[in-house]
């Protein structure tokens, strides 16, 4: 074989190997870290289309649910897609946002005795602080996630990218328009 053939071959078939280590690498990185990629210790078959009770309502768009979450007793739930106003705590946080009490009491007297099912996304499980993100499914059929935006007492939060992302638009320009809730004059 001529000897510049042979360097060109050997100079591709190096190229191929790196592109091939590199994907490798990137790959289990993506496993490694979850990235929303894969499910995170079986989040997807142990919580999707599943039905807990609910335990205790932290604020707005965050509760617990009465099943095991690893190491912690119970399982926080972030909900998809929405962002209540702050409640402030714990102590020598800042004091609670306009319309944060009325969003953790509507959430509260919402999920008050309720077992909800949740509903996960794939490309991402765990929210900041390690909560599970989810849609929650009342046993009458309607989701807390909207309710909430629809009543003016949540923003639609598109921070990491949902499949309702449309309906939440259009339901906040509602509320907006509708001057309910936070929205309200």
């Amino acid at each position: 074989m001529d000897p510049h053939r042979l360097g060109r071959v050997l100079k591709q078939r190096k190229a191929a190997g790196l592109v091939l280590a590199l994907v490798l690498i990137v790959a289990i990185a993506l496993l490694d870290h979850g990235a929303g990629v894969l499910p995170v210790d079986n989040d997807w078959q142990r919580y999707h289309g599943q039905t807990f009770e609910v335990l205790r309502v932290v604020d707005g768009d965050t509760f617990e649910l009465g099943v095991p979450d690893g190491e912690r007793a119970t399982t926080r739930v972030r909900l998809w897609g929405v962002d209540t106003p702050e409640m402030g705590e714990p102590r020598g946080a800042p004091p609670p946002q306009p319309w944060a009490r009325q969003a953790t009491e509507f959430t509260r007297d919402t999920l008050a005795g309720q077992s909800v099912t949740l509903h996960l996304q794939e490309h991402r499980m765990r929210g900041g602080y390690g909560r599970l993100l989810a849609y929650v499914e009342l046993p009458d059929g309607r989701f807390l996630n909207a309710m909430l935006i629809e009543n003016g007492l949540s923003k639609h939060d598109d921070r990491w990218g949902h499949d309702r992302t449309e309906q939440y638009d259009r339901l906040e320009q509602q509320a907006r328009e509708g001057r309910r809730g936070m929205w309200a004059p």
